[in-house]
C-alpha cells in the first residue's frame, strides 16, 4: 500500500501523462522540472528574456508547492539547468530576486545549476525542488 499522492494545481503547467507536477510521500514532495509556460495554456512565453523565463518558472515551481499545501518556506533544494554558461548571472539575480521576497524564514533552499539542452527550443531554463511539508 503506497501513501504516495500526486499533486497537481492549476497554477503550474499541465504535465505530459506519463509524469506528475508533483508527488508528496512522507512530507516529501518532488517537484518535476518546471518551464516559463503560462499555466493556463502550456504556451511557452518570454522567448529569449532569461529574466523573465526564470520568474515565470520559479512562480509554477511555487505553485506546486503550495498545491500540496506547502509553502515556498518548505523547498529544501532547487535544480537550476540551463541551456548557456554564459546565462548564469542573469539567471542568478532573477533567482535572487525571487527566494529573497519568497522565502520567509530567512533559510535559502541549496541549489545546483547545470548546463544542458532542454526538450523545447524556446526554454533557456528549467527548474525541479525537493521540499518537505507538513
Amino acid at each position: 500500500m503506497s501513501d504516495k499522492t500526486k499533486v497537481t494545481t492549476t497554477g503550474a503547467p499541465t504535465p505530459m501523462p506519463i509524469f506528475s507536477q508533483g508527488v508528496l510521500k512522507n512530507g516529501f514532495l518532488a517537484v518535476s522540472g518546471q518551464g516559463p509556460q503560462d499555466p493556463a495554456t502550456g504556451e511557452y512565453l518570454h522567448r529569449g528574456d532569461l529574466t523573465a523565463q526564470t520568474l515565470r518558472t520559479l512562480e509554477n515551481v511555487k505553485a506546486v508547492v503550495e498545491g500540496s499545501g506547502g509553502t515556498f518556506d518548505d523547498v529544501l533544494s532547487l535544480r537550476v539547468f540551463l541551456t548557456q554558461r554564459s546565462d548564469f548571472a542573469e539567471m542568478n539575480a532573477a533567482y535572487e530576486a525571487f527566494v529573497t521576497q519568497n522565502v520567509t524564514d530567512g533559510v535559502f533552499p541549496t541549489r545546483t545549476t547545470i548546463f544542458v539542452e532542454l526538450p523545447n527550443e524556446a526554454m533557456l531554463v528549467e527548474i525541479d525542488a525537493l521540499a518537505i511539508v507538513g
